[in-house]
């Protein structure tokens, strides 16, 4: 799976919360990721931040760096 967007458009959001909602990151990692946006007052960067985990793009607030996550349905196994 693919995501294409602009700068700032939200894909690394999209994808994150795709991964979290789809059962690719567990409840404890997204709750450490969830506390690490609001110790920054970034709560917004929450879902992004599954993916985007260099210090330098959770302090400018940009994708640097390629991010993969996957997770799995009954049928496929998907990599984003």
């Amino acid at each position: 799976l693919v995501i294409i967007g602009h700068a700032n458009s939200g894909k690394s959001t999209t994808a994150g919360h795709l991964i979290f909602r789809t059962g690719g990151i567990d409840a404890e990692r997204m709750q450490q990721t969830v506390q690490e946006a609001e110790d920054m007052a970034k709560p917004w960067c929450k879902f992004a931040w599954v993916l985007d985990r260099l210090k330098n793009e959770r302090d400018r607030g940009h994708t640097i760096d390629i991010g993969f996550g996957t997770f799995e349905t009954p049928l496929c196994q998907y990599t984003v």
